[in-house]
């Protein structure tokens, strides 16, 4: 028996890029992905050191912010200008290259964020 979540959907367009399984819209103007927010459920923002998959470059992951996509694009583009680097902002998660985990901590708390160093 076949389930209708499982039958699969479109999940990318050549116009639009990525699509939303769920409301079948752009990601960008995804309405239910909003609602699902990637926030942790205790409300504290979490920043850890990644170097698994990248060939052995540090990037800085946030996770756990709760704020919709564009504060979240917004909230990147500041971290990322604060420690003078790139990055990304992917699937709710902040993504800084290079070590910063300390400097995006101490702007996270400035802001007003529960922060906490998650990882070794």
């Amino acid at each position: 028996m076949k389930s209708t979540s499982a039958s699969g959907g479109l999940v990318y367009s050549t116009e639009t890029g990525r699509m939303c399984p769920s409301c079948r819209q752009p990601v960008a103007s995804c309405s239910c992905r909003s609602a699902v927010s990637q926030a942790s459920p205790d409300g504290v923002v979490r920043v850890s050191r990644e170097t698994k998959g990248r060939a052995g470059k540090a990037v800085t992951v946030i996770k756990g912010v709760s704020l919709d996509a564009l504060s979240l694009a917004a909230l990147g583009k500041q971290l990322k200008t604060s420690c003078g680097s790139g990055g990304a902002v992917k699937d709710g998660i902040i993504e800084i290259q290079g070590d910063h985990c300390e400097r995006v901590i101490a702007t996270l708390k400035q802001q007003g964020f529960s922060v906490k160093r998650a990882g070794g």
